[in-house]
């Protein structure tokens, strides 16, 4: 069987678009043995603790669960680096593929559960579980269980944001491996197996040095200064990486001008917030630091004071949801080196990347972020990779910020750029995503349709050669696109850019995956719009979105929680300026009072369904709604029917025809004579059945253009169960 590699945080990392990237920062990048530098030590350790007997072996009993190995370290010192070259190593003994997720965003905040299971599962071949839109964690993890049981797969669980919750996604299956990277311990799982990264030893750290320094042998000309400037930065491969690259863009300067420049670099730490202090190292601890930096003069990071970024500047960036990541003290360094030596406009654009939804960013985020012509973003970024500052992904043009950068550029936003200017950068990338997800829905519309002709008047960098190719951007750009509305709705002042985002990546997903396998996006996307619609009244969106999350429920065979939505929906048509007073508060609510008839009568409750059907019916008298009226009086009909009432079920059917008829709609008045003659025939009235029915086949005969005659087309009979005729 051949090895099968998944990543399902995103685009799949390139295994050597960067050189070194994924040594240096721990990202999900599958690394051959050219390409990975030192932890050779580290490696054999990992892989002795594979197959060595746990505690529940000695003990005689059977291992409850797979064996989970643990590789920590602070950012920066390459722990994700160090996983994937072990799966690399490993890969042949699980033949059910490697499973990768990324459990945390660049800026700290957790990734819900229901997309890390939901990618997993739809990562496997074979048959999974199906696992209805909003199902709970329980169920969720349940089913992942589900799925591996049986299976030999490797599963790499980048960054867990609570290692509490981690052990409900471990497999229930002793021939799986779970590799977790993290930066400290896994509390709540038993017996694992933990190794943590310091710096790499002399040799290997000046080799990846020299890898990243260029073709100019400044490195073996002055190995006393290189292997000084690897001891300054303390053997960590991001800073190596860093300074590395910017030697590499600066083939005048000597590995002892970095050295120089590199120490006289501050790195001291923050003292303006309480939660960067919650999460430093001890003070003298010269090994960490926090990713942020003392004020600085705009464009530049160091020259200020302290703190005199004001409060406003810093809201105004994207915060981590939970602690934030510190970074190493030398990492610190070596960013200010790289970021002070960029031209303005290359550094601003940097900055700006700490926007990047989902830390991904291609030409068209960058293009929106900085205000400039995507030839000219596409090719700052390529150079950001070349320094070091992104790592490439296997998608062309594609690149993820590294984690241990993403708080640094983030300080470096606040502290250069101003408030105005950071909420228009995150206004222009939301609404060029708009833009991208109406042309990728529009690439699998027909030609010709309204959709498609509106897609075409679009720049041409802006639309999608084929179906298919929209199908893979919205595929591998997903988990951006997933954060850049979690981003949105959180920003409180960007609502209008939410709802128009979520609206277009609903539609996008429909028409690519179908509404069946949309669902469970769907729903999340609806529940993400519901704050919005509360804080800023709109009533009939609110209503809406209810309707659907109601819907949703009652399609994966959860009535009591669609009663709670539709009842809600109702309140809200009710509460807007268009409520029962309003056409549109008034369409709603009809569609409200009928989901629920629909949901208590499949509860069996036919009393309280021919009730709400009942309220529906008049208001749509009222709205004058004859369309409504006729199903309406369809779907009482049905319940008198379902309790054995044919005289009351007769009435409510000939209601129903009489108002298809008043509505001049032929080919409605036809079948709902069918019905009747149907409901006539089991009820054993078998003449009127027989009359009702020739008139019926009259009508859809003249709807359709035949002679009386002629055998109609068949049609769709409103009951398909129900008790029989009373004895």
């Amino acid at each position: 069987m051949t090895d099968q590699a998944v990543h399902t945080g995103g685009p799949a990392p390139a295994a050597d678009a960067v050189p070194g990237a994924a040594a240096a920062y721990g990202a999900t990048e599958s690394t051959g043995p050219a390409r990975f530098t030192g932890r050779r030590r580290e490696l054999d350790r990992l892989r002795a603790e594979i197959g060595r007997a746990g505690p529940d072996t000695l003990s005689g009993r059977p291992a409850p669960r797979c064996r989970v190995l643990l590789v920590a370290g602070r950012p920066g010192s390459g722990r994700t680096a160090v996983a994937e070259e072990l799966a690399r190593q490993v890969a042949a003994d699980y033949p059910d593929g490697i499973l990768r997720a990324r459990l945390t965003e660049p800026d700290g905040t957790p990734v819900p559960v229901e997309h890390t299971v939901r990618d997993l599962l739809g990562a496997l071949t074979g048959p999974v579980p199906a696992v209805p839109a909003g199902a709970g964690e329980q169920e969720l993890t349940g089913a992942l269980r589900a799925a591996l049981a049986g299976r030999r797969a490797l599963l790499l669980l980048d960054e867990p944001a609570d290692s509490g919750r981690l052990p409900d996604l471990l497999p229930d299956n002793r021939e799986c491996l779970v590799l977790a990277v993290s930066r400290g311990p896994l509390s709540g799982v038993p017996d694992v197996r933990a190794c943590t990264l310091g710096g790499l030893d002399t040799a290997s750290a000046v080799a990846l040095l020299d890898r990243w320094a260029g073709d100019t042998p400044r490195v073996t000309v002055d190995p006393r200064a290189a292997e000084a400037l690897a001891e300054a930065c303390g053997g960590r491969p991001a800073a190596l990486v860093l300074v590395g690259g910017w030697l590499a863009a600066h083939p005048g300067a000597s590995v002892a001008e970095a050295l120089r420049r590199f120490e006289a670099l501050p790195d001291e730490l923050p003292g303006a917030v309480d939660d960067d202090a919650a999460d430093a190292e001890p003070a003298g601890d010269a090994d960490d630091a926090s990713g942020r930096f003392p004020g600085a003069a705009p464009g530049s990071l160091a020259g200020s004071a302290p703190g005199s970024a004001p409060d406003a500047v810093r809201a105004a960036v994207p915060r981590p949801r939970t602690r934030p990541v510190i970074a190493a003290r030398p990492l610190v360094r070596a960013f200010r080196l790289v970021h002070d030596s960029l031209p303005p406009a290359a550094a601003r654009t940097l900055r700006l990347l700490a926007l990047a939804p989902g830390g991904l960013a291609d030409s068209h985020t960058a293009a929106a972020l900085a205000g400039c012509p995507p030839e000219s973003a596409g090719a700052a970024l390529a150079g950001f990779a070349r320094l070091g500052l992104l790592n490439a992904t296997a998608v062309p043009g594609l690149y993820t910020v590294p984690r241990c950068l993403a708080p640094m550029l983030a300080a470096a936003l606040a502290d250069g750029e101003r408030p105005a200017d950071v909420r228009l950068a995150r206004a222009r990338v939301l609404e060029r995503l708009v833009r991208l997800l109406g042309s990728c829905r529009a690439a699998a519309e027909p030609p010709g349709s309204p959709v498609r002709k509106r897609a075409d008047g679009l720049p041409r960098a802006l639309r999608f050669a084929t179906s298919a190719a929209a199908a893979a951007w919205l595929d591998t750009r997903l988990p951006a696109l997933r954060a850049a509305v979690r981003t949105a709705v959180g920003d409180g002042e960007l609502d209008t850019l939410a709802r128009r985002l979520a609206a277009a990546l609903a539609r996008a997903l429909a028409v690519h995956r179908g509404p069946e396998a949309a669902a469970p996006e769907l729903y999340r996307l609806c529940e993400l719009l519901l704050p919005v619609t509360e804080r800023r009244g709109l009533h009939a969106e609110r209503a809406a979105a209810l309707l659907d999350l109601g819907d949703l429920d009652a399609d994966a065979g959860r009535p009591h929680r669609a009663l709670v939505r539709y009842r809600a929906a109702l309140e809200a048509a009710r509460a807007g300026d268009g409520g029962p007073g309003g056409g549109r508060g008034e369409a709603t609510a009809v569609r409200a009072m009928e989901s629920l008839g629909d949901t208590y009568g499949h509860l069996g409750d036919g009393q309280r369904a021919t009730d709400w059907y009942g309220r529906a019916l008049a208001l749509c008298q009222t709205r004058g709604d004859l369309a409504g009226e006729a199903r309406l009086h369809g779907r009482i009909g049905a319940e008198h029917l379902r309790a054995g009432r044919w005289e009351e079920a007769l009435r409510a059917l000939r209601a129903a025809a009489a108002a298809c008829r008043r509505a001049r709609d032929v080919r409605a008045y036809a079948r709902a004579l069918e019905e009747v003659a149907a409901v006539q025939e089991r009820a054993g009235w078998t003449e009127d059945a027989l009359r009702t029915r020739r008139e019926a086949r009259r009508w859809a005969s003249r709807a359709e253009g035949r002679e009386p005659g002629s055998r109609p087309a068949p049609v769709r009979r409103m009951l398909e169960e129900g008790p029989g005729p009373a004895s």
